[in-house]
């Protein structure tokens, strides 16, 4: 009898001793980065690269390149209101074996940017009963001149308004293609940290499983010797069943963090990419990083210079000042003058713009309009003041929102970062706890509830430290995007 107490007590030591090094060892330091697979077979996806992948191959990316070759091509339309027309009209009439009329008019007409047109055209005419103002010489009426506006179109017309509206839209894309970029950025860096959170936790709580299962054990062979009650592997296997199914939940939830992280990977001629399994996101990027003092006021100036939604009203503004300058010259009335220097060989005759010539072979024209009541005029008129009006309340009530904005998204980020040394300061306390407890039990001073109840607690709380991590670094690139932009390593 004293030679098998002596065997069981020693078998009953070796267990204590095998079992309290490795309850130091698993709760002493983080989840481990790759517990279930082997270490050269796991690859991780850093943040940087992630940004690259979706920038690079990503629908809504190449969808935001697109608005700003769409602008492109409005302005390049805009400016074809500037292209040189030539034409040419041939008429010609024969009626019972007679020719009447042969009518052969061509023109070259060149607008200019700041208003006038130049002209340029060769006419030839013939037949028995041609009219006579359109008579030319046998070998045709050459002419060339200038059409100049006077009054309406002088400062201002259709033409040059709607190219510098187009110039101006260039930039209102530029500001669309950010704008669509930072909320591509700020959905994909949020994925990316709730992939990183989930893989953290499914880690903790697989080797907190792995622990249970192990003192399950141990729980059992002590049962067996006597040492122990045999309630006490019902408490065991109870342990282990409710950290199994803390495992699958999350496992569920790194999954779904998985599909998410997926969905924004591409590769080029948009054919989506798998995210492997043996895929990991790296355990860097939600360290504490405190901003400088004045990097508010920083952010906030560049908010109001560069965010998307501010540049874009303030260039609405400049295009409805275009349109108010285009508005006000339709009040002015149409006065038009064309003056046309006329040669009938002038392609070979040089002295045709001496003095002498143009005094006596040109052709001139004057022509005005007014409407007498200017109703569409003025209606227009105020119609576009009223734009502005409400274009500048509108923008002022953004100024307000993004500064707003962007103080919520600073208090968040001081906030969380006072959370997490608080969080850190309770995962320790709670793991001081749990050790503390682990060595009572080991001395027969506490329970095996005692003990679970500390671990669970202690992994609460580190789960709750990678929580508020994973919140922090997207408060970071909620603070970025706030303020119009986010940064991209």
């Amino acid at each position: 009898m004293v030679n098998m107490t002596s065997k069981s007590e020693m078998k009953h030591s070796f267990l204590k001793l095998l079992w309290l090094p490795l309850l130091v060892f698993l709760f002493s330091r983080p989840a481990r980065a790759q517990a279930t697979q082997p270490q050269d077979s796991v690859q991780e996806l850093t943040m940087q690269d992630f940004h690259r992948l979706v920038l690079q191959y990503h629908p809504v990316a190449s969808q935001a390149a697109l608005l700003t070759e769409q602008a492109r091509q409005e302005l390049r339309m805009a400016r074809g209101a500037f292209d040189p027309i030539i034409s040419s009209k041939l008429y010609k009439k024969e009626f019972g074996g007679k020719e009447y009329y042969t009518l052969w008019n061509n023109a070259l007409r060149v607008p200019l940017w700041f208003g006038p047109e130049l002209i340029a055209g060769y006419d030839q005419t013939t037949g028995n009963y041609l009219n006579p103002e359109n008579s030319t010489p046998a070998d045709g009426l050459s002419f060339a001149g200038i059409s100049v506006p006077l009054g309406q179109g002088l400062f201002i017309d259709a033409r040059r308004a709607t190219v510098r509206q187009a110039r101006l839209m260039q930039q209102i894309a530029e500001a669309d293609r950010i704008k669509l970029i930072n909320k591509l950025l700020l959905q994909v860096t949020k994925d990316y940290w709730d992939w990183l959170q989930y893989y953290r936790e499914v880690q903790l709580i697989q080797e907190s499983l792995e622990l249970a299962e192990f003192r399950m054990k141990a729980v059992r062979s002590r049962v067996q010797e006597g040492d122990l009650a045999a309630i006490d592997t019902v408490e065991a296997l109870t342990e282990v069943q409710n950290r199994q199914v803390i495992l699958q939940q999350a496992q569920l939830n790194y999954n779904n963090a998985r599909l998410m992280v997926a969905t924004h990977l591409w590769a080029d001629n948009e054919v989506p990419l798998e995210l492997q399994e043996s895929t990991v996101p790296a355990l860097t990027g939600s360290e504490l990083t405190s901003l400088p003092q004045d990097s508010l006021n920083h952010l906030l100036e560049i908010a109001k210079l560069n965010h998307p939604d501010l540049r874009k009203l303030s260039l609405k503004g400049e295009q409805l000042q275009i349109e108010q300058q285009f508005a006000a010259d339709k009040l002015k009335p149409k006065l038009n003058v064309e003056y046309n220097v006329l040669q009938n060989d002038f392609y070979r005759n040089t002295d045709m713009f001496e003095r002498q010539h143009m005094n006596a072979n040109y052709k001139m024209g004057l022509s005005f309009s007014l409407p007498i009541f200017l109703r569409e005029e003025r209606g227009k008129l105020q119609l576009t003041k009223a734009k502005q009006q409400a274009n500048s309340m509108e923008f002022v009530q953004a100024i307000r929102e993004v500064e707003n904005n962007l103080h919520a998204a600073f208090n968040e980020w001081q906030s969380l970062e006072e959370q997490i040394r608080l969080q850190e300061q309770m995962v320790a306390n709670a793991e001081i706890l749990r050790q503390g407890e682990a060595t009572r039990f080991q001395s027969g001073e506490s329970s095996l509830f005692l003990v679970n109840s500390r671990e669970v607690k202690s992994m609460e709380a580190q789960l709750k430290l990678f929580a508020l991590r994973a919140k922090y670094a997207k408060a970071k690139t909620l603070l970025y995007w706030s303020a119009g932009e986010i940064q991209v390593n």
